[in-house]
């Protein structure tokens, strides 16, 4: 017990330490990324304005921008730690205010996205799975790439023309509907808990109404990478000694597939959730603003409109600090599932 015990604790030390190079490599992209863009994004910020060289300076200096790369480099690791995310060039506000601010939007937004692919995804790869060469099995694999390939904004735009506009089944845009929602206190800046934790049902379901569209548009994105994932995954449990000695026995085929083959396939989902979660956080930058969506992702094209590279960075670091802790967070639950990862 105590081996095990310790085989898991060096697996996670390791694996956090494994975080802190990966942390420092993308932190290192990101600044020296926006460092080489073209343009000065002080005088980008002012948009049409015209500003005097003193205030041009002044806001170079209040940026850092008038320092050394090294020493802005410095600075700029030194912030990320203190989890400062700098200040907004267009709007004087903290980037970490507004993080936190349209931060829930974006949870609730890839949340709905990840639950709608896995519900979609698993029972598709296993049927088609269990059914290899099959009429259904080429459908699914043929959707699947489909879904991955077709650009997100496309989806969502389709999407709105039937459903929405067409059809006129499900709202158009936004996260609720105008005013219905201005007297929830945000206690977790998360809309639809802050309106539970007050009992406003009629914000919940609103929210989740308005989740619809924008949450199956993004969760299409990733949907064919769970088929194709659990579909292998159960042809080749399937293939195993064990299922071959399980059939040997006499045990009916519906119980051997049932019992060892499906919930061996679904072990190595848990693996690739965790790499999902960029893709889904990259999408939702263009199903946000496809369909209004009040969050991370709209903010951020708002921000990079107005040239404002220190609020652009400020958002792109947090989202690359929340895809590798995420990325580690599964890992670790791997392992806690499957004792042979940690070996």
């Amino acid at each position: 017990m105590s081996q095990k015990s310790g085989s898991l604790g060096r697996y996670i030390a390791m694996r956090v330490l494994l975080a802190i190079p990966m942390i420092f490599v993308l932190l290192t992209l990101v600044f020296v990324m926006l460092r080489v863009a073209p343009g000065d994004p002080i005088s980008a910020s002012a948009g049409g304005a015209k500003l005097s060289d003193e205030k041009i300076a002044e806001l170079r200096h209040a940026a850092g921008y008038d320092k050394p790369l090294i020493e802005q480099y410095g600075t700029y690791l030194a912030d990320v730690v203190r989890l400062d995310f700098g200040k907004s060039i267009s709007t004087n506000q903290d980037v970490g205010d507004v993080i936190l601010d349209k931060g829930g939007a974006t949870v609730t937004l890839a949340t709905g996205a990840l639950v709608f692919a896995l519900l979609l995804g698993i029972p598709v790869g296993l049927l088609a799975g269990r059914f290899r060469d099959s009429g259904f099995d080429v459908f699914a694999r043929l959707f699947g790439i489909i879904t991955y390939a077709a650009p997100v904004f496309v989806v969502g735009l389709l999407a709105q023309q039937l459903f929405a506009t067409k059809l006129g089944w499900l709202p158009l845009d936004g996260q609720t509907d105008p005013l219905i929602a201005n007297d929830i206190p945000a206690t977790t800046h998360i809309l639809i808990l802050d309106a539970i934790w007050v009992n406003d049902w009629e914000v919940v379901f609103n929210v989740l109404w308005h989740l619809i569209l924008p949450a199956c548009t993004l969760g299409l994105l990733i949907v064919g990478v769970f088929i194709r994932m659990v579909r292998i995954n159960l042809i080749q449990t399937l293939r195993g000694d064990y299922v071959e000695a399980a059939r040997a026995r006499g045990i009916r085929e519906r119980d051997v597939v049932t019992k060892h083959g499906f919930r061996n396939a679904l072990v190595p989902v848990i693996t690739v959730i965790g790499l999902q979660v960029a893709l889904l956080l990259g999408g939702s930058v263009l199903t946000e603003k496809t369909f209004n969506w009040p969050g991370l992702g709209k903010q951020l094209i708002e921000f990079l409109n107005s040239r404002d590279y220190v609020a652009v960075q400020g958002i792109v670091t947090f989202i690359a600090l929340v895809v590798v802790v995420i990325s580690m967070l599964i890992d670790i639950i791997n392992a806690l599932i499957d004792p042979r990862v940690r070996y």
